[in-house]
């Protein structure tokens, strides 16, 4: 972890576990099956499995394989946000914590840029794998405890539908590999 990054930590510390679980309990209250709150809140308990999975693996090559299948959700995952739930929280008026999601997401991407740089079972492996969990999971948190609570609560049903559709298609087009 940069200097930077632990200043601005230790400025700003994270949300404690109750708050995220709050949070999570509120969007999981409003979450419908099948819709774009509830297929998010699955992918979010997926990519908490995978920093878990990775960070509990032994080897280089078990770091690295988890490593893959993790960049590969969040990516798949914020494209679909990006596409989907982003434009419609700014037709919200929500223009501020969609251009902010934004630059979190892009934020996260690239670091997990600069951890495949890395010596997968060296100690500056761990804390940008650490510090990448932290802005996901604080990420995670203003989009179940306010952003999303708030889209859901302000968008008409038949947009809702159209953003679930969309969400669900964005996504299964990047895990399907069609994106060209």
């Amino acid at each position: 972890m940069s200097i930077l990054d632990k200043a601005i930590a230790a400025i700003t510390p994270p949300e404690s576990e109750e708050d995220r679980l709050a949070a999570r309990a509120k969007a999981e209250n409003m979450a419908e099956p099948g819709d774009w709150l509830f297929q998010i809140l699955e992918h979010h308990r997926e990519i908490e499995a995978h920093f878990a999975a990775l960070k509990g693996a032994t080897s280089a090559d078990d770091r690295r394989a988890g490593q893959e299948k993790l960049a590969e959700l969040l990516t798949a995952h914020s494209i679909a946000e990006e596409a989907a739930i982003y434009p419609a929280m700014a037709a919200h008026a929500q223009v501020g914590h969609a251009e902010l999601a934004y630059q979190e997401q892009s934020a996260a991407k690239m670091e997990l840029g600069l951890l495949e740089r890395l010596d997968p079972m060296s100690e500056d492996y761990s804390d940008k794998l650490e510090h990448i969990e932290g802005a996901v999971a604080h990420h995670v948190y203003s989009e179940e405890g306010t952003w999303f609570i708030d889209l859901a609560q302000s968008a008409p049903a038949d947009e809702q539908e159209m953003i679930s559709e969309r969400y669900g298609q964005e996504y299964d087009r990047y895990m399907s590999g069609a994106i060209d």
